[in-house]
């Protein structure tokens, strides 16, 4: 399968075999991330027994089946279930994000704004926690709860409106805190994310997760959180404002309900919900975009290294570490000989004080990368959001080479101004080098790629 929709033009300049290489890889990459895949492969059908795992239901015994999920990675998890279960699905409230294609069947299907939540999530979430409110001893419940959830699903506590909450969101996305800071944050302030939402289904009914992790390390209550026991607490979340200097900034209601929050409204703990029937499963791993990548460098022959799937830190600083790596394999020979292929995964992040163009953390990476590639020999870097959308754009993430900076100088294009405005989308998309897939079905780690042959310096 091509996720690439404009690959035509990506392949029009710079060093085209190269970039052929690595679009490739990414191809197989997110092939091996595809949720819709992994749920077929461990739920199974057989008459009216239902297999989930090393779980056995017999339906003829079992009560009504729903589904409730929200994610970038939400829909497949819910096609795949639905051609399996068909008219025995009871219900379902499914939220995706704005530009999801498709139709559901058999559950009410609702899309939301991503990553700043709107007044249509809004109406999704009440209609998630009233159906699992609905659940009945004997009801299996599939929660489908996958990446952007936190942000298609809001629900703020009492006292604290929408737009207060997405004001926080913005706040939150843009000082430089990773997913956990930040999730630590907006779990304290729903009234559905941190087990909220589990608490609401009847502790006789069976809850099962099917889960697409987006997060370091797979921690199951950052992936899908309002349907798990949480292990953050409102000092995590206090710790985290003030961390990052935001207590003046945000809304005064926030700041008030997080200061004197009583210790009996703290999200469900796993003591909490010890009554509850949880079963959970991580269908699609964090790093399964890294591993796929890796998987099809080496089928083409390539010496292969995953640096690490567990990158943070400011993304234009980690291509510049990328590049920092290809001058050292050429020049040195090490980590690796050319040619060769290097990958990361993980979450960077972009820190923006005042106005910023359009970008994301993966185009930032892709241009900081470039910058230092100048004419150092044949090399090739991309960064990719695997879900298809970075921060708030419509690209995947960006492409860059050992001709960027020169193409970059001829279209009269300043790329350290770009990035110090935070506008890499402005400056790939004039050079072609903007990475477009549209929604991809999946929500694993950002993918850090860098191919690198061996030559003079040109």
């Amino acid at each position: 399968m091509n996720y690439i929709q404009n690959l035509d033009e990506l392949l029009s300049h710079g060093n085209i075999g190269l970039r052929r290489i690595g679009l490739d890889i990414v191809n197989h990459a997110l092939a091996k991330a595809d949720p819709y895949r992994a749920v077929k492969e461990l739920v199974r059908l057989k008459g009216d027994r239902l297999e989930v795992g090393d779980l056995s239901f017999d339906l003829v015994k079992q009560g009504r089946i729903f589904l409730l999920g929200a994610g970038k990675a939400t829909f497949p998890i819910a096609k795949a279930l639905e051609e399996l279960l068909g008219q025995r699905i009871s219900d379902g409230v499914i939220i995706c994000k704005y530009g999801q294609k498709g139709v559901l069947a058999h559950s009410r299907f609702f899309l939301s704004s991503h990553p700043i939540p709107d007044e249509a999530g809004f109406e999704a979430a009440r209609e998630a926690l009233a159906l699992a409110r609905q659940t009945r001893p004997g009801d299996l419940v599939f929660a489908c709860v996958t990446g952007g959830s936190s942000a298609l699903m809001p629900y703020p506590v009492e006292g604290i409106s929408l737009a207060e909450k997405k004001l926080v969101n913005q706040m939150l996305l843009t000082c430089g805190a990773n997913i956990i800071e930040i999730n630590a944050v907006r779990k304290h302030l729903s009234r559905v994310k941190g087990g909220w939402l589990a608490k609401a289904v009847h502790p006789q009914a069976h809850l099962i997760n099917l889960t697409v992790s987006d997060v370091i390390g797979d921690p199951l209550d950052y992936i899908t959180c309002p349907t798990v026991p949480d292990t953050s607490s409102f000092e995590d979340a206090r710790r985290t404002l003030t961390k990052y200097q935001l207590w003046d900034k945000v809304p005064a209601s926030v700041s008030r309900y997080l200061k004197t929050a009583d210790p009996a409204m703290e999200t469900p703990k796993e003591k909490d919900l010890a009554g509850h029937r949880i079963d959970n499963f991580i269908i699609v791993e964090g790093t399964a975009a890294c591993d796929g990548a890796a998987e099809k460098a080496r089928e083409m022959g390539l010496e292969t290294m995953v640096l690490s799937t567990m990158l943070e830190g400011e993304s234009r600083e980690v291509g510049g570490m990328f590049a920092a790596i290809a001058k050292e394999i050429l020049m040195k020979g090490r980590p690796l000989r050319a040619p060769c292929v290097l990958i990361g995964g993980g979450e960077t992040t972009v820190k923006i004080a005042g106005e910023a163009g359009q970008g994301g953390p993966n185009q930032e990476f892709s241009l900081g990368a470039a910058l230092w590639l100048d004419q150092v020999g044949e090399v090739v870097v991309i960064g990719l959001d695997s879900d298809g959308s970075d921060g708030p754009t419509d690209f995947a993430g960006g492409i860059g080479d050992n001709f960027s900076v020169g193409r970059a100088r001829e279209l009269g294009i300043d790329l350290f101004a770009c990035l110090n405005s935070h506008d890499a989308s402005t400056a790939l998309k004039r050079l072609g080098d903007a990475i477009l897939t549209g929604a991809t079905g999946t929500n694993v780690n950002d993918l850090k790629l860098m191919i690198v042959l061996p030559g003079d310096k040109k």
